[in-house]
């Protein structure tokens, strides 16, 4: 039985300290101790019959005395599960490299600005800025979190800022108009033509496009849903179905005659193409609205490899897109600057940003306005024409 400063029993496994606060403390099933530190007696108490009663049934005993990387697995594993898989594997690989090594083993309550700020300062001198922004936002959620649940009081990355910039708006690529016909004339040479001009077509993303289905296309209504997406993942050597990017990446797009004839050729040459084995499987994966487990059947897909008969891996249309670059005598770009292009596209023909961001499935206009806008010499030129044409 511990006592207060006045030799009055506190109970077992509480003491109280000569600052005055309460000590609790209890030995763990796995051998470690458990101890908190209290102002009141009553606060004391009830953490140690909680804590207790957790260890007991093997729940979690999360509080701020457990190491970053303890809260760090917790929130991976129970907390942001609604997210992407690729945002998810951002948040593991930037942890694992660059924050681990820094905090990891800290406890959470120790944890302070200073410590955050070393991270992203050690980070500057070999990593880009995009990369860092990445560490930057990885760190500040799980923190949020951790606030959030009353793991820790205050956020260790409140006034954390990182100085190195991302990459700017005028690095991110896209075709201009002259530079999208040159590619399209090379690319109908090739057997992933129709993936192309789908894009240019849509602004679909590449594991949107590999995962497309049969069932995803109405052909009465001319439309497109988007409600799955798939991609290859290398170190496991599987394919890995599962929901798009965000909830709002959930949408449903009026096909273009273009996109429309497309999508009907390759429906028409379904039942002809060479199918590998690999497409008997069906690949579970779980809708981020719902929770509910959904499946994908592979040998419905939209888009294989005349070749292998199997969908084509990520990097191989970006391998496939340099060569075509070389043809056309235009700079390389990868998959992704086709989404790039077609929002350009769309606000040089008068589509409203607002609309743009619901066919291109982003959450926040901001994304659509500051990644994916871009104003060309064309568009200018067409601005300046519409001028000197209202003066007159």
């Amino acid at each position: 039985m511990g006592k207060n400063l006045k030799g009055k029993e506190c109970g077992a496994g509480i003491c109280q300290r000569k600052d005055g606060k309460y000590s609790a403390r209890f030995l763990a099933k796995d051998g470690t101790r458990r101890e908190k530190h209290f102002n009141t007696l009553p606060e004391a108490r009830k953490w140690l019959a909680d804590a207790k009663y957790e260890d007991l049934h093997d729940l979690f005993n999360a509080n701020s005395e457990m190491t970053v990387d303890a809260w760090h697995q917790f929130w991976m594993d129970n907390l942001i599960c609604d997210l992407s898989p690729n945002t998810k594997r951002n948040y593991r690989e930037r942890y694992r490299i660059n924050v681990q090594p820094i905090i990891g083993s800290m406890r959470m309550c120790d944890v302070k600005p200073m410590h955050c700020k070393i991270v992203l300062n050690k980070m500057a001198a070999s990593y880009a800025g995009g990369t860092i922004k990445q560490a930057y936002i990885a760190m500040g959620t799980m923190f949020r979190a951790a606030v959030m649940n009353d793991i820790i009081s205050k956020h260790p990355m409140d006034g954390v800022r990182y100085t190195k910039p991302a990459r700017a708006v005028d690095d991110i690529k896209y075709l201009t108009a002259e530079e999208q016909k040159l590619f399209l004339e090379a690319a109908k040479k090739s057997h992933n033509y129709r993936q192309y001009a789908l894009l240019l077509e849509t602004g679909l993303r590449t594991a949107e496009l590999i995962g497309l289905t049969w069932d995803a296309i109405d052909w009465k209504k001319r439309t497109l849903t988007v409600n799955k997406s798939l991609e290859y993942r290398h170190k496991q050597g599987c394919w890995r179905a599962g929901p798009p990017k965000t909830k709002k990446s959930y949408r449903t797009i009026p096909l273009t005659e273009k996109a429309y004839q497309i999508l009907k050729s390759c429906y028409d040459e379904r039942t002809t193409r060479k199918e590998a084995d690999s497409l008997s499987q069906v690949l579970e994966y779980t809708d981020s609205r719902t929770g509910e487990k959904k499946c994908m059947v592979m040998r419905d897909l939209v888009f294989i490899n005349y070749r292998t008969g199997e969908p084509n891996k990520n990097s191989s249309y970006d391998t496939h897109l340099y060569k075509l670059c070389d043809e056309a005598g235009i700079k390389h770009f990868c998959m992704h600057a086709l989404r790039h292009t077609y929002a350009t596209r769309a606000i040089e023909r008068g589509v409203q940003p607002k609309v743009l961001q619901q066919l291109l499935g982003h959450a926040s206009i901001k994304t659509t306005m500051d990644r994916y806008v871009h104003v060309t010499d064309d568009s200018m030129l067409k601005a300046i024409h519409q001028f000197e044409s209202a003066y007159a």
